[in-house]
């Protein structure tokens, strides 16, 4: 089992489910791009990992020069490894990979708010609904009206959980565009749009509690 979230990453080139979950947020990515407006294009990425999800799309992106983004994690291997990538796509002047905290609103000023929002791989490290509800009530901070929002979520013991994430954002002033599960049928992954009002300040300064162990994560 992973030891960190560093190693838990590898698990991508052995994964069926994360690589088909990789494909599908990828393609969402990608679909955000395209129905944006025309000119500069703002982006976030809470718990970025590597950035793989990004920068994967962006190199080969006809919009790629159009994006600024701001990409946060904790994990300083992940960051560097994140870097190295943006430099070898030539994209260091237009992406910015902070490696801090990304509960914190801090780590978000200057960056939002953001056209489209990634949150991949936090919902199922969130330790209850309560804490669902926290940050998806301060995802008004990170996202302007009409901004796309990114999401995925896994399945247990036969439980579609991802229904519930769904449930919650429509009541909470976001509208489904996509979603879909992957072919293992245990990962769902989620485009809303933001309808609701920017907030220029976090109604928390952090935003919510991450709890997820990688030894235990999917």
């Amino acid at each position: 089992m992973p030891k960190d979230w560093y190693e838990w990453h590898d698990l991508y080139d052995t994964e069926p489910k994360l690589q088909q979950r990789l494909e599908i947020v990828q393609e969402y990515i990608a679909y955000s791009l395209n129905a944006s407006p025309d000119g500069a294009i703002r982006i976030v990425s809470v718990c970025a990992g590597d950035g793989r999800d990004l920068l994967g799309t962006l190199k080969n992106h006809p919009r790629a020069k159009d994006v600024s983004a701001r990409l946060v994690e904790i994990n300083s291997n992940l960051v560097e490894r994140g870097r190295a990538s943006i430099e070898s796509l030539g994209l260091a002047k237009q992406i910015e990979f902070i490696n801090g905290d990304a509960t914190l609103a801090t780590n978000y000023v200057g960056a939002v708010p953001a056209d489209i929002v990634i949150v991949c791989g936090v919902f199922g490290n969130l330790a209850q609904e309560a804490e669902l509800n926290r940050l998806l009530d301060n995802l008004s901070f990170l996202s302007k009206p009409g901004a796309f929002v990114i999401w995925t979520r896994g399945h247990s013991n036969g439980i579609p959980l991802s229904d519930n994430v769904r449930k919650i954002l429509s009541a909470s002033g976001f509208e489904e565009v996509n979603f879909k599960l992957t072919a293992t049928g245990d990962m769902g992954v989620g485009l809303h749009r933001y309808l609701g009002e920017n907030l220029p300040q976090p109604k928390e300064q952090q935003l919510f509690v991450f709890s997820g162990i990688p030894s235990k994560a999917r």
